[in-house]
C-alpha cells in the first residue's frame, strides 16, 4: 500500500527557557509553501521584538518541498536542524516557527542546535498526527426496500476504521459510495455478503484520494 508523509491536525504551541533564554515553538498545518510563509511573517509581526524567529517548512503531499531559516543565528544551528526533527517524524503540510529571546548566556552552536531542535520536538509531542492514507472509490447499489437497513450498517462499519461514506445516490435503487483502503474492500464485501445473503456486491470505481486519518 502506498505510504505518505503524516501531518498534524491543530497549531501547538510550546515553551521552552534554557539559561534564560526562552525558546518559543508554534507548529502549524499548512496547505502550500504560501500558507507557511503566511504562518512565518504572522509569528514575525506578533513577536517583533524578538532576536530571533527562525523556521522550517515541510510540504507536498510526498513532502518534497522544504526551506528553513536560521534568521540571523549561526549558520546550520536552528532552521536545518528544526528542518530535521519534521524530516525525522515524517510529516508534510507543517511549519515549525521557533522565537528565541535572548537571556544574556551564549549557548554555543551545539547548544543552539538541541535547544531548537527540542523545541519543535516537544511542540509536535502535544500534535494531534494524521496520518495519510490512500482511499479507493466504490459503489453499492441496494435494493430501496433494504436501504435503511445497509445505511446503519454501513456507518457502523466505516466507524471501525480509516473509511468514509460518500454521497448516496437513489434511482432504480439506491447507491451507497464508501472511501477506503484498498486492502479493506475484501472485508466489506464479505460483511455485505453475510448481511444481505450473497445478495449484494461492492464496485470499485477506479477512483482514488489521499485523506487524514488521527493516528
Amino acid at each position: 500500500m502506498t505510504s505518505y508523509p503524516s501531518t498534524i491536525g491543530a497549531p501547538v504551541e510550546h515553551e521552552l527557557v534554557i539559561k534564560k533564554s526562552r525558546f518559543l515553538a508554534h507548529v502549524a498545518p499548512v496547505g502550500s509553501t504560501e500558507e507557511a510563509d503566511a504562518v512565518i511573517a504572522g509569528i514575525r509581526k506578533k513577536h517583533w521584538d524578538a532576536r530571533h524567529n527562525c523556521s522550517a517548512q515541510v510540504s507536498g503531499l510526498r513532502g518534497d518541498r522544504a526551506r528553513s531559516s536560521d534568521d540571523g543565528e549561526p549558520s546550520g544551528t536552528a532552521g536545518v536542524p528544526m528542518l530535521e526533527v519534521l524530516r525525522r517524524r515524517e510529516l508534510t503540510d507543517v511549519v515549525a516557527v521557533v522565537t528565541r529571546y535572548f537571556g544574556g548566556v551564549k549557548l554555543g552552536a551545539g547548544g543552539l542546535v538541541r535547544a531548537y531542535s527540542s523545541a519543535v520536538s516537544e511542540a509536535l509531542d502535544l500534535a494531534t498526527i494524521l496520518e495519510r492514507t490512500l482511499l479507493v472509490q466504490a459503489r453499492i447499489p441496494v435494493p430501496h426496500a433494504d436501504a435503511g437497513r445497509i445505511d446503519n450498517l454501513l456507518r457502523e462499519w466505516v466507524a471501525r476504521g480509516a473509511a468514509a461514506l460518500g454521497e448516496t445516490r437513489y434511482g432504480a435503487q439506491a447507491e451507497f459510495e464508501v472511501w477506503m483502503p484498498e486492502p479493506a474492500m475484501t472485508a466489506l464485501e464479505e460483511e455485505l455478503s453475510a448481511w444481505s445473503s450473497g445478495a449484494l456486491r461492492v464496485t470499485s470505481t477506479g477512483l482514488s484520494r489521499v485523506a487524514d486519518v488521527a493516528r
